[in-house]
């Protein structure tokens, strides 16, 4: 087994290319001259700013003239990647007809079973039935030597931290894991989970990474990454398979990536990039990543040049325009009664997560939406030419500003990239 591969940076600008390309380097040393077969397993353009990208491409790079290689992004229920996207985030050395497209509804086979016990036992009572472990059935195949999966650790409204094995279950997974762990995430509380490693959903995964990935092989890499007006900076590269390695880079991004505030802020504008964010459903991050920052009565603007539509799939997209962001309540009043809702765990947790529950006003500032598909999710509207007006994301640093008509503001660049809180309603724990 390949003994752990960590560095970490003190400079503000990052590991270098250089120092992250030999540390990839190593990894392989070992077996390279073994490898028939080896399938990368990166995230999507929704997580751009992971260096994730660039560390795919130097992955192929090392391999393609050794091996055959394979790219599965890593979508979860998200759109599929396109050829531009594919420029965007990998370069232009990867082929287009490497990459593979995970489908959560068809590609994927089931591989187990989390008890209901065990997930009565970790949600503290508030969920007793089964969860099937399903995953894109190349994982399990037998057909690669080597899966290596890709991506950055950082707070995360389902899981507490994002990635380790969610990339795997949630990532490559099927509806029902993806359904019922996102559910599961939502009945117990992310605003207990956030920025946390052990949450309900968490040892949920732990237990099928142990009980049923097991003789998979499997490397995890992990970044952890900062973003300002230089641009990514790479913090801290992790490589390895055991928990342990995960935990490091937890620790390093709850370092990095949480920022305390001293008080409720009452008004938050968070900038939500067009290549990024194309629909609610990720845009939305900018709701579950400040809300433990945001004071009762306050207001979060959302900068969505790019959105133009709120689910990922037609289907869930009419979900959500049907019953709206309306608040926990409701919706877990609305999932007993409505078979829909029941059958797409995913999207009931999704129109808890978007909500504030009447506890702070959200408005989405857009371009390809109209007032009324934006009003009819229980979202405020404003044009988005207007809110630039006076709110410019060219013109805001990340923090606090004064407008030109002395407004103070607090202005998050990008929302995917870090949690912001009052001391008072959190503790890594």
């Amino acid at each position: 087994m390949l003994n752990p591969i960590i560095i970490k940076s003190t400079d503000s600008a990052g590991i270098n290319d250089i120092d992250i390309y030999n540390a990839i380097k190593s990894s392989l040393d070992d077996q390279k001259k073994d490898l028939r077969k080896v399938l990368l397993i990166p995230p999507d353009l929704s997580r751009m700013h992971s260096g994730a990208g660039k560390i795919t491409a130097m992955y192929y790079d090392l391999l393609k003239n050794v091996c055959s290689v394979d790219v599965l992004p890593a979508l979860g229920t998200h759109m599929a990647v396109t050829e531009e996207e594919k420029i965007m985030f990998f370069g232009e050395t990867i082929p287009f007809d490497r990459f593979i497209a995970h489908n959560w509804r068809t590609d994927v086979v089931n591989i187990g079973e989390i008890p209901s016990s065990f997930v009565r036992d970790v949600s503290e009572g508030l969920i007793d039935e089964p969860i099937d472990v399903e995953v894109n059935r190349l994982i399990i195949s037998g057909s690669y030597d080597l899966i290596i999966s890709i991506g950055q650790v950082v707070p995360h409204e389902v899981v507490g931290m994002a990635n380790y094995s969610k990339n795997i279950f949630v990532g490559c997974g099927g509806k029902n894991m993806i359904d019922k762990t996102h559910m599961l995430g939502a009945v117990y509380g992310m605003e207990r989970m956030m920025g946390r490693d052990h949450s309900p959903v968490r040892k949920v995964l732990d237990y099928a990474e142990q009980k049923f990935l097991a003789d998979v092989p499997l490397l995890y890499l992990f970044t952890v990454t900062t973003c300002d007006e230089n641009g990514v900076a790479i913090n801290g590269l992790f490589i390895g398979r055991d928990r342990a390695v995960f935990e490091q880079a937890v620790a390093l991004s709850q370092e990095k990536n949480i920022t305390f505030v001293d008080e409720p802020i009452e008004k938050i504008v968070a900038w939500l990039d067009p290549h990024e964010f194309k629909s609610t459903w990720i845009g939305n991050k900018a709701v579950y990543r400040t809300r433990m920052a945001i004071a009762d009565g306050g207001e979060l603007i959302v900068l969505a040049p790019g959105i133009r539509q709120c689910g990922e799939d037609i289907g869930n997209d009419a979900l959500i325009r049907k019953y709206g962001y309306i608040g926990r309540a409701r919706i877990l009043e609305l999932y007993k009664e409505n078979k829909d809702l029941q059958e797409n765990q995913s999207v009931a947790a999704h129109l808890i997560h978007g909500s504030s529950d009447e506890r702070f006003k959200i408005t989405y500032a857009v371009k390809h939406m109209t007032q009324e598909e934006i009003e009819s999710v229980n979202f405020n509207y404003m044009p988005y030419e207007r809110a630039i007006e006076k709110y410019n994301p060219e013109k805001l640093r990340e923090g606090f500003n004064i407008t030109e008509d002395g407004e103070k503001v607090y202005f998050v660049t990008n929302p995917a990239l870090g949690l912001w809180a009052c001391e008072g309603r959190f503790r890594v724990r």
